[in-house]
């Protein structure tokens, strides 16, 4: 289960130790470490803690087969990134999350396919959106921040 905890207590290497077990499915311990090994000038020893911690966190679970252990995530990507993506979010001011999300579809990089579904969701937002947001950032008044 993602929670804002897990979210918010992972470490940059963690992300990357759980992009690979994302990616390639259940996946044993030595083939993490020659992922990782691949693009990071990290040892077995740290690669192995990483994915201990992981484990304590619940986002990995692990099952012995023979000799070694194989990891499998507990949770999707798209879970996880949702969760990181809805914190940030809850940072914002509610009247800068649209440019925000502005911002973000130049940098990312987009199918047609992504493309043609961003587009009949903004078509069915359109119809319930209002003119302007209104800025959430103070209790009292309405503010342009």
């Amino acid at each position: 289960m993602v929670t804002k905890n897990n979210v918010h207590n992972i470490s940059e290497a963690e992300w990357e130790v759980m992009r690979i077990v994302w990616t390639l499915g259940e996946i044993h311990t030595g083939q993490v470490i020659a992922e990782l090994q691949a693009k990071k000038a990290w040892s077995e020893s740290t690669i192995k803690t990483l994915m201990g911690r992981l484990v304590k966190k619940g986002l990995l679970k692990t099952r012995k087969d023979g000799r070694r252990f194989v990891y499998s995530a507990t949770v999707s990507e798209n879970q996880m990134m949702l969760e990181a993506t809805r914190q940030m979010m809850g940072h914002m001011c509610d009247m800068h999350k649209g440019q925000m999300l502005l911002e973000l579809i130049k940098d990312v990089p987009l199918s047609k396919s992504d493309i043609e579904k961003l587009e009949k969701q903004l078509t069915q937002k359109e119809q319930q959106a209002p003119d302007t947001v209104d800025c959430n950032c103070l209790a009292s008044e309405q503010h342009d921040c």
